[in-house]
């Protein structure tokens, strides 16, 4: 009996210490909150010999459509609204719809355009309101009198009945649609495809395959009698992006669509930069400087996407191109009939 109570005494002491020992020692610090995830930065792949990878086939459908200079009434608004992006967004839906209940329809049956497939189709709404960036209002800058004088002389031949193929475009020729002609969007052939080598960098278009070889050693440009209709590209990294100078230019093209618009000089120099923003997207950026045409530098820019799928076709343009011999063939006979 006294044990138990010596027993239940000490029980009692002890536990009237626990408070104490408790009470002295450092408190814990509150569990942390879970912290938000930290967004990752997207960091581009590399070439084995350890260059920035922009490697791939890659398109400007997206762009198709979006005007190269900004109408007026937008003003510097460089992007749509978003009342904008959502009607363009139900117009690419309902062509797809449209392509997709008619495609073989349209390709079943005989006809003088090219089969309903060539066309290219934008999947996504453009984030921009011109492709021309710089000016600010999204403008062509001025011509010089000099350019103005060539224009005026080419519509005149244009207009007329073509004395011979000179007469007609590069491009109507199947000769090239020059630099910036030859990644412009339009209706089909956006495709460019980018291989890469130590040292060196080779760009080809797909309509006119045209394939650009790019150094990137640092050698100088070739001399200023030697002229080319693509130019003679050098090019080199900043950072991730591939900057592309370009000079030695002929005269013969244009910086429009398909190589169209007023023609340039040969003192045309064309800044190009790559630059790869994620997975499957490239910026890309030319700056045109020709100050005997321009009387300011001005700037293109839009991406270049890769698409699941998406390859370069065959453009086999003399192959199948009548329209030249039929242009001057009737130019002829409109001549023999008003004799």
């Amino acid at each position: 009996m006294m044990r138990n109570r010596v027993f239940a005494s000490l029980e009692m002491a002890i536990l009237a210490l626990v408070p104490i020992a408790i009470l002295g020692q450092a408190p814990k610090p509150a569990p942390k909150a879970a912290s938000k995830a930290t967004p990752k930065i997207w960091t581009g792949p590399k070439t084995p010999w350890g260059d920035p990878d922009l490697q791939g086939t890659w398109t400007s459908d997206d762009y198709i459509g979006v005007p190269m200079q900004r109408p007026t009434q937008v003003g510097t608004r460089e992007a749509p609204t978003d009342e904008e992006i959502a009607q363009r967004q139900a117009q690419l839906q309902k062509q797809a719809e449209t392509d997709s209940q008619e495609f073989v329809a349209e390709n079943a049956k005989a006809a003088v355009n090219p089969p309903g497939h060539w066309g290219e189709r934008a999947r996504r709404p453009p984030r921009q309101t011109s492709l021309i960036v710089d000016p600010p209002d999204g403008r062509m800058p001025a011509l010089t009198p000099e350019a103005q004088q060539r224009q005026a002389e080419l519509q005149k031949v244009r207009q007329g009945n073509p004395g011979g193929p000179e007469d007609r475009s590069l491009y109507d020729r199947c000769i090239t649609r020059g630099v910036t002609g030859s990644i412009f969007p339009v209706i089909y052939g956006n495709g460019t495809e980018i291989v890469q080598s130590p040292g060196f960098v080779t760009i080809l278009t797909e309509m006119i395959h045209e394939a650009r070889i790019v150094p990137l050693d640092g050698r100088p440009h070739a001399g200023k009698d030697i002229r080319t209709y693509m130019g003679d590209p050098r090019g080199h990294w900043e950072g991730a992006t591939l900057v592309v100078e370009t000079t030695n230019f002929t005269n013969k093209t244009g910086i429009g669509l398909n190589g169209g618009g007023v023609t340039h000089t040969e003192a045309l120099k064309l800044v190009e930069r790559f630059t790869r923003l994620d997975a499957s997207t490239i910026k890309y950026e030319v700056t045109i400087d020709d100050p005997q045409t321009y009387t300011r530098p001005w700037t293109v820019s839009f991406p270049i996407t890769q698409e699941p799928g998406y390859r370069n076709f065959e453009y086999a343009c003399h192959e199948g191109n009548y329209a030249l011999h039929n242009i001057l063939s009737a130019a002829r006979a409109d001549e023999a009939n008003k004799k």
